[in-house]
């Protein structure tokens, strides 16, 4: 695994996709090292904000040296963020985590499965896999983003809580409303999705790997502030936790418990 490291990166050019949604892009070495699920943490240029925020990789392009990344404004931290343009620069950190189980998949039938900001992870992925793969995107309302991105990757379903495009309801709808059928599930989104791709998974005895969103510090496995409860002991500390940060932010469904 590549060391992680604290680098400076360029802004190319920002943009707003979508109700306090923002699409980032950088110029960064680290883009040569980044694998579909893993993220980097930024560092908010104002000094009383002190921890950095991670966020997920969008895309990586490692030829052109660029990292896309697209994020909702959700505090001072991702607010700062917004306000970037041309030329500026940030400190990032990366890249952290461990990301998706690309490999595992060949020749099998995929779900890719989003919900909200779990969703930008998706499109790294969709690129990285190969074959078919039926990508499953749960929205709030019509205010859609990415799904134009998704649709160069695969076959593109839409769920949306009020009805407004697409399936009403989220996710797990759209499987029953298109009688979707999948050997693999890769998933990232908030944890009543997740607990119910979990439950789904384990009925139909499926794969499953599923991408924790979770608050964090360090992002580097030091502060353990972002701890989730594991079925199986760590052979170091012998307790059943894992550090979404480091072990994660990817795992296979039936490892945690949610």
């Amino acid at each position: 695994m590549a060391r992680k490291k604290k680098v400076t990166a360029k802004v190319i050019s920002q943009k707003q996709i979508g109700e306090q949604i923002f699409d980032l892009l950088l110029e960064s070495k680290l883009a040569k090292d980044a694998r579909p699920g893993q993220f980097v943490a930024v560092y908010p240029r104002n000094e009383s904000t002190l921890l950095p925020r991670p966020i997920s990789i969008c895309e990586a392009d490692m030829h052109g040296g660029t990292l896309r990344l697209v994020y909702r404004v959700a505090g001072k931290g991702t607010a700062e963020f917004s306000t970037c343009k041309a030329g500026d620069e940030l400190d990032i950190l990366g890249v952290l985590g461990n990301g998706f189980p690309v490999d595992r998949v060949k020749g099998k039938r995929v779900f890719l499965m989003g919900g909200g900001i779990g969703i930008p992870p998706l499109l790294d992925l969709a690129k990285a896999i190969e074959g078919k793969k039926q990508i499953l995107l749960g929205y709030r309302n019509k205010d859609l983003f990415l799904e134009e991105d998704m649709e160069k990757y695969g076959d593109v379903y839409v769920a949306t809580e009020d009805g407004s495009v697409g399936t009403k309801g989220n996710v797990m709808d759209i499987i029953k409303a298109h009688s979707l059928q999948a050997d693999v599930i890769m998933a990232c989104g908030p944890m009543p999705m997740l607990r119910a791709i979990k439950a789904y998974a384990a009925e139909q005895k499926i794969e499953a790997y599923i991408s924790l969103e979770e608050r964090m510090a360090c992002g580097v496995g030091a502060c353990l502030g972002c701890v989730c409860k594991t079925t199986r002991e760590d052979a170091h500390s012998h307790v059943h936790n894992a550090r979404i940060c480091t072990e994660g932010p990817v795992f296979e469904a039936g490892e945690v418990d949610l």
